[in-house]
């Protein structure tokens, strides 16, 4: 019997950040109740909840508190505490379960679980330490890119290796004993492909999205992506391939990178909404934040249709002043401010999705601001 959530339930959220604010502000569209676990008062998706628990993620009677409460949990990041997350599952019905989390949050699970389920993905090997370093850049070759298995985002935890000299700047990587070296993978372009599922098997793909990043941070995406009709087939079917070997629940991020000869390989997966799938709120007929909620409370998933074009471009911390001042100039630009108390460089403060006829002019449009200068 599969579980269903109805209008009026209570959607439990572990972590407050803008994802979670939108996963909320979408769910209390549909007649929901939410409740937020997170450590900072206030925090963007707490202003806009019923209810936050102000508490540590890994505090085991704050997440009680939360199962307690909810009819459904999830969560917006994956550094969410398994054990406490297994814990509770007599308690809460937990549609994403723990071995959705499990394999992602660790660099070499998830690319072990891709490659066993037949997708491409750059070479890779563990490492622990100087020793292994050496003998896995031996096999693999220049460039290549340690990262630590678990954590890091936004290019924080990896560090890209060009030569054997810059093996002196991995000291801080190391030290955690649990890394992953990948080889470079000569790729034409970065896409991204949402994909949600429900419990019933139902999947709904999104378009693809192009992705352009400065400093290893998303600074815009493009949909759909710059490619051809066939490739963007085989990237979407790639994404339902993936939903369906991790029994999926919920919304997921597959990131790609495409090749000259039009190869595929899977870079990285997020179980959650991801911040290239922003553009959704305005160009889809149905958002990422919806399809997540709609999936893990079991709905019927519809099939997305992009209504328009759009770019969608990052506000970081340095960028909030200039866009600020671009309202009263641009009537037809979706701003999304996150509501975070502190700006900070480099922080994601939010977002501009602007709809298009002409993606070149918008991309030029967007340059020629200035706010956006490397």
């Amino acid at each position: 019997m599969t579980n269903f959530i109805q209008q009026g339930k209570t959607i439990g959220i572990i972590g407050g950040g803008q994802l979670g604010q939108m996963m909320a502000l979408d769910a209390k569209a549909t007649g929901m109740n939410v409740i937020i676990l997170d450590p900072t008062p206030a925090c963007p998706a707490g202003q806009v909840a019923d209810e936050q628990i102000v508490a540590p993620y890994a505090d085991i009677r704050a997440i009680e508190k939360l199962a307690n409460k909810a009819d459904v949990l999830t969560y917006e990041f994956e550094n969410v505490d398994l054990k406490a997350l297994k814990d509770v599952a007599k308690k809460v019905y937990i549609p994403q379960g723990t071995h959705l989390l499990y394999t992602t949050k660790n660099r070499l699970r998830e690319k072990t679980f891709l490659q066993d389920a037949g997708l491409k993905t750059a070479p890779f090997m563990a490492v622990k330490d100087e020793a292994d370093l050496k003998q896995a850049v031996q096999k693999i070759g220049y460039p290549a890119v340690l990262k630590t298995s678990e954590g890091g985002y936004d290019g924080h935890g990896q560090v890209v290796l060009h030569d054997e000299g810059d093996l002196t700047n991995c000291d801080d990587i190391l030290a955690t004993k649990n890394c992953i070296l990948e080889g470079w993978v000569p790729f034409k372009l970065e896409c991204s492909v949402m994909v949600g599922r429900n419990e019933r098997g139902e999947i709904t793909v999104f378009p693809v999205a192009e992705n352009i990043h400065h400093d290893e941070i998303l600074h815009l995406s493009i949909i759909p992506a710059r490619i051809s009709a066939e490739l963007q087939q085989k990237a979407q079917q790639k994404a339902r391939q993936i939903a369906r070997a991790l029994d999926l629940r919920g919304v997921l991020g597959v990131e790609m990178f495409v090749t000259a000869n039009g190869e595929i390989y899977i870079n990285e997966l997020a179980p959650r909404p991801h911040n290239s799938g922003h553009y959704s709120i305005e160009a889809c007929n149905f958002s990422q934040f919806a399809i997540h909620n709609r999936a893990i409370c079991n709905w019927p998933l519809p099939k997305i249709e992009l209504l328009k074009p759009a770019v969608m471009v990052n506000v970081l911390g340095q960028h909030v002043a200039g866009v600020r001042s671009q309202i009263m100039k641009n009537p037809n630009w979706h701003f999304h401010d996150y509501g975070k108390a502190e700006v900070r460089h480099n922080r994601k403060m939010g977002h501009v999705t602007i709809l298009t006829d002409n993606v070149s002019s918008t991309l030029a449009e967007i340059d020629n601001t200035g706010i956006w200068q490397k």
